[in-house]
């Protein structure tokens, strides 16, 4: 029996359109827990840079995605069937906009990536601020009196501080490619939805297709043979 290269195909994109939704899954997860957990200074500008992704969109979404793939089993597993094909396409089609949407969201915040940092710079303890000018060997946001430094052993006294400058440059860039990794992720997964869309429309191509022959065959007496 021919293999059905088309079907293999579809099957391989579907399989990796639920190890997006998994990987999905696991980074909302690993979200959660890392935001919880006491923010030190290898994870401070993590945990606070994580609490502009949103998290709890990602879990809706790949809950999505697990449910969009159960769809497609049976629409693997019965080689005649198109609606369960045509409804899996829909699916995949609404999980891709959401997760564009949500990669989007997250893209527009590295635009303004500075002044939404000042804001949750202000919003921090005092023992929050000094883990940042830890890690980024810098005293203060802008610079060591707008606000305040927080003195600690990286920014011991105001002259130290001025010369170590503020934390805003370190700390924006840092920012902007952490979220470049994470808009980046959102976008490939929907790269995957695509092309898991466009075998989804060729399948559904191919088996009207084979309906057709069939329907020729059996009018010209073939079934009977």
């Amino acid at each position: 029996m021919a293999r059905d290269y088309i079907l293999l195909s579809y099957a391989a994109m579907d399989i990796l359109f639920v190890v997006a939704g998994g990987l999905l899954i696991i980074f909302a997860l690993t979200t959660e827990a890392e935001i919880s957990a006491t923010p030190t200074v290898a994870t401070v500008s993590r945990s606070l840079l994580l609490l502009q992704c949103p998290a709890k969109s990602a879990i809706a979404n790949a809950v999505i995605i697990f449910v969009t793939f159960l769809v497609s089993i049976p629409a693997m597993v019965i080689p005649s069937t198109r609606g369960w094909l045509k409804l899996h396409g829909y699916m995949v089609t609404f999980s891709a906009l959401f997760t564009m949407i949500l990669g989007l969201t997250i893209w527009f915040e590295t635009l303004k990536t500075r002044s939404n940092l000042f804001t949750v710079w202000v919003a921090q303890p005092a023992s929050t601020q000094s883990l940042i000018q830890q890690e980024f060997k810098c005293c203060g946001y802008m610079n060591s009196t707008t606000p305040s430094f927080v003195p600690d052993s990286v920014c011991t006294n105001s002259l130290v501080a001025a010369n170590l400058g503020g934390c805003v440059g370190p700390f924006s860039t840092y920012g902007n490619n952490f979220l470049d990794v994470v808009f980046t992720g959102a976008f490939a997964i929907v790269g995957v939805d695509v092309i898991l869309i466009i075998m989804t429309a060729i399948l559904l191509k191919d088996r009207k297709e084979k309906a057709r022959y069939r329907h020729i065959d059996e009018k010209n007496g073939a079934g009977a043979f």
